[in-house]
């Protein structure tokens, strides 16, 4: 714009010199003058305007800079007077003062209970109330001493893990809808000596032989970690969910190995996840607990399989480093009520308040995928999802004393 007024001043200029040579009849060097003389005083009258004009901005400016200082002051007190009344405020003694108060409070409600246990035993040994109705039982955890003994001896089974016979197979766990995988179950198979794989049920040993489950969860913490570090290094990182029971946490001896393998294989440990047993969490001690915290500071994480109930402290599970829970899809299915008091539709979100999430296992048929995904329940596993298989050959231990089995083939 400024340049436009410019021009204008310009074009008067020429205007002046021309009415004053034609006009006034004055002389070429006059009409001349005269012009020059006009533009200068007209450039002089704009920039003294536009001089004017920028003052008065900048005036404005100062002033609504002043303001906001002003407010920040005014801000800054009332924080600092805040601050020194909180200063000033003695917190430790009202803290004291809550805390004793509680306490007072927790006693007399344990004194309130145990009087009306008293009057309620009272009642009933002179018939004036009636008995207590029986306690609902605890929901059980599938009972492993209710399966048949393994068919293959415990002899056998250390003399087949002495010949590194061990087979680590791997079956899938999927997210719906797109049942892309989310992780893969290791699962040990046994090699036998006429080429046919033993599933687990047929060598794992039921009750006892801790150093039994001692060796074979540590070579399938190996085939897991270098399963997972060769498959980073492929560019193709995978999830595994490796087997843990109480022979390995429960002594500190046995749970050394375990740490000193993860703390060495720090890069990878994120990609394990151990599978404890809902049985072996219900019987474990705070010492035990408290080991599975500690390979949970390593990096790795922990599933709790075969819940017979999702009526967990899933905060303590949380604390721990469970990033999930299992539950067979069957029994759930069947009954609901068994294993929650939510909604099926409210559980999925309620686990994931705790960073859990639900994984259904044992899936048979394409039924019980609809009936989760519209629960919001989207990780599952099962025979209808996929089978266990081998794992790649790039990818697996080199084992040279395994017997080859004529089924196994690559990984697809």
């Amino acid at each position: 714009m400024q340049g436009v007024v410019y021009i204008f001043i310009a074009l008067a200029c020429l205007g002046i010199a021309a009415a004053a040579y034609f006009g006034l009849t004055f002389s070429p060097i006059e009409a001349f003058v005269t012009a020059v003389a006009f533009g200068a005083v007209a450039v002089m009258l704009l920039e003294r305007s536009l001089r004017r004009r920028a003052e008065a901005r900048l005036e404005r400016a100062i002033e609504d800079l002043s303001r906001l200082l002003s407010t920040d002051a005014q801000a800054g007190a009332v924080l600092s007077q805040r601050i020194n009344a909180l200063a000033d405020a003695n917190a430790g003694s009202r803290l004291d003062a809550i805390e004793a108060d509680i306490s007072v409070l927790g006693t007399v409600i344990r004194q309130v209970a145990e009087a009306v246990a008293d009057i309620e035993e009272a009642g009933r040994a002179d018939g004036s109330l009636p008995a207590a109705p029986p306690a609902a039982p605890a929901p059980e955890a599938v009972d492993e001493d209710s399966f048949p003994d393994p068919v293959i001896p415990i002899e056998m089974l250390k003399e087949a893990l002495a010949d590194n016979r061990l087979v680590c197979h791997i079956e899938p766990v999927v997210a719906l809808p797109q049942r892309r995988p989310y992780g893969y179950d290791l699962v040990p198979r046994l090699a036998l000596e006429d080429g046919e794989l033993a599933e687990p049920p047929d060598f794992l040993p039921r009750r006892g032989h801790a150093e039994v489950m001692r060796r074979l969860e540590a070579l399938m913490l190996e085939e897991a970690i270098v399963i997972a570090r060769r498959s980073r290094t492929n560019g193709m990182p995978i999830r595994l969910f490796v087997p843990l029971t109480r022979a390995s946490v429960g002594d500190p001896e046995a749970v050394a190995p375990v740490l000193a393998t993860l703390e060495a294989n720090r890069a990878v440990a994120d990609a394990l996840i151990f599978v404890v047993a809902f049985a072996d969490w219900r019987a474990m001690t705070p010492p035990e607990k408290a080991a599975l915290a500690g390979i949970g500071h390593l990096g790795a994480a922990f599933s709790l399989a075969g819940a017979a109930t999702l009526r967990l402290d899933f905060g303590e599970l949380e604390g721990i480093g469970f990033t999930s829970v299992r539950f067979d899809a069957t029994r759930f299915l069947r009954d609901p009520n068994e294993f929650t008091d939510f909604h099926t539709a409210d559980i999925a979100a309620y686990g994931r308040r705790f960073h859990l999430d639900l994984i259904v296992t044992g899936v048979i048929d394409e039924q019980q995928l609809l009936s989760f995904l519209e629960d919001g329940i989207v990780l599952v596993s099962g025979p209808h999802v996929g089978s266990a298989g081998p794992v790649r050959p790039d990818l697996m231990v080199e084992r040279t004393t395994i017997t080859p089995s004529p089924r196994r083939a690559e990984a697809r």
